[in-house]
This record gives structure tokens, sequence and C-alpha cells, in this order.
């Protein structure tokens, strides 16, 4: 499908820091990534959300389900196909993501999207010259970045590792 100004995927790991509870400038900038057209996933994206959801954060079930259909609610919702696994195959070996990132991409690029909203990919990367996968903590992560090296100059610098000599 070509790639529509209006479509952005959302990835798993975005999707999480809406419900996780955790840090709420991350959440500020999933709902804001939400937001910035016709939200779209795949089923892949839901059971891997209710899987994070009830293992590591320790939902309980009704609540998981609760969270699903409102995604379902808020996003297209498109399916995993055989030829969508195809193309996530092909996407592997060009981009030499992870086959399940693969997966994500390859539905990504299936929806027309024009930005795949995810942390843990390439910020700014672009796909087949159609999609580009940006972070939406990206300008958060750069401020805590910011603070941090403040921080550091009045730090107590730790002694170098000594390199050892065979």
């Amino acid at each position: 499908m070509k790639p529509t100004n209006d479509r952005v995927f959302i990835d798993t790991n975005v999707l999480v820091y809406l419900y996780s509870g955790d840090e709420s400038a991350k959440k500020a900038a999933a709902i804001s990534a939400l937001g910035n057209g016709t939200a779209c996933v795949t089923t892949q994206v839901l059971g891997e959300l209710a899987h994070v959801l009830t293992k590591k954060f320790l939902l309980p079930t009704i609540n998981v389900q609760a969270v699903v259909r409102e995604v379902c609610d808020a996003c297209e919702v498109h399916p995993v196909t055989p030829e969508l696994i195809v193309a996530a195959l092909r996407l592997r070996e060009q981009y030499r993501y992870g086959f399940y990132d693969s997966l994500i991409i390859a539905g990504a690029r299936m929806t027309g999207s024009a930005i795949l909203y995810s942390e843990d990919m390439q910020h700014g990367q672009v796909i087949d010259g159609a999609l580009t996968i940006q972070s939406p903590f990206a300008p958060a992560a750069r401020q805590r970045q910011r603070e941090y090296r403040v921080k550091a100059r009045s730090a107590v610098k730790k002694p170098a590792l000594r390199q050892s000599r065979r």
C-alpha cells in the first residue's frame, strides 16, 4: 500500500507506556503519537501488549481485555497474514532487524503508514524509501541527556579500569 501522510503505525512499546503507570512524560508522548493521524496496529501488537501487561505489569486479565478493546476502538487493526510474514522475512534480510521487529515494520508498510512510532528501533531510519521510524520519546531523551551532563560535571569520576596484560 502506498504511504499516506495521515497514517501512523504504533509499535507495542509505545502503547505499553499508556497503560503501565510509569514515566508520565513518555505517556504524554505516546498520547501525542496516537493523535498524529490514523493510528494503525496489527494483531501482533495486540498480542504483545496483552502479554507485557499480564506478565511484566501483572495486570488482571479483565483489565487487559479492556485495554485491548480500547486499543481496537482507537486504532485500525490489521491481521498478520502469510504475505506479511514473507514481507517481514525480506525486511529482516535487508535491514538486519530481528524477525518480530521486521514483522512490525512489514505491518506498518502494509497499512500504508508514513511513520512507524517505536522506541527500540533506529530513530530517523527510512524503510524502502517510504516509511520513517520515529521515537516519540526522542526529544525527552535528549533533554534527560543534557540534564545528566550538567550533573556529571560535579560528580566524582570513577577510576579507569585497568587493561589486562596478556
